[in-house]
């Protein structure tokens, strides 16, 4: 399978993948291919990506849960700086893993990716002082197509590493923080997600 190795279906769940490439390295420093659609392909992921997105985050910034409705995206994530853990929930509605959710942690050092195919919720939480973080989408970004969730929803049960604070029946980040005092850090408008049951009706 050439330059990287593929975790299938991770914690259960079907499609989610974690991929780590080969790394060569010597005194100099190291060399890897981040991505080839040769070897994607080779290990059955065949995407389509079109859109390259980078963002930095300091420690404590939580994004997520966030998905698009009408054009969901395949995400394959990864770190090139600092110290993510990154999550997935499955929002299909025929699968038997439904509101179910998986975690990894993606580092500079572990070089780890994280695909995440279409029906999806994504976010990710900030570890270290800061971080870089990267990801290839399928799709463009739809800037009135958005829906999010929740981030501490209790029916989903994220357990967010290092992560202190009591649920408060809402997505709010007041009286959350990191051990060393650090706040959990949200937008306004991920403080305002719903709750998955108030999202998608059964």
């Amino acid at each position: 399978m050439g330059q990287i190795t593929v975790e299938k279906n991770v914690g259960g769940i079907e499609g989610l993948c974690v991929i780590t490439p080969a790394v060569h390295g010597d005194n100099r420093g190291y060399f890897m291919e981040t991505y080839s659609q040769r070897d994607m392909a080779e290990a059955g992921l065949d995407i389509p990506f079109v859109q390259d997105n980078q963002s930095m985050s300091v420690k404590g910034v939580l994004r997520g849960l966030h998905f698009q409705k009408q054009y969901p995206q395949t995400k394959l994530v990864r770190a090139i700086k600092g110290r993510v853990f990154d999550v997935a929930v499955d929002l299909r509605s025929d699968s038997k893993t439904f509101g179910k959710w998986y975690g990894v942690e993606l580092t500079e050092e572990n070089k780890k990716q994280f695909l995440i195919p279409k029906g999806f919720a994504h976010g990710f939480l900030v570890l270290s002082e800061t971080a870089e973080f990267c990801y290839k989408c399928d799709d463009f970004y739809h800037a009135n197509d958005e829906g999010g969730l929740a981030w501490n929803d209790p029916a989903i049960g994220i357990i967010w590493p290092e992560l202190t604070g009591a649920y408060q029946g809402n997505a709010s980040a007041e009286g959350y923080a990191l051990p060393d005092g650090t706040p959990l850090k949200l937008s306004e408008k991920d403080q305002n997600w719903l709750a998955l049951k108030d999202t998608f009706r059964f």
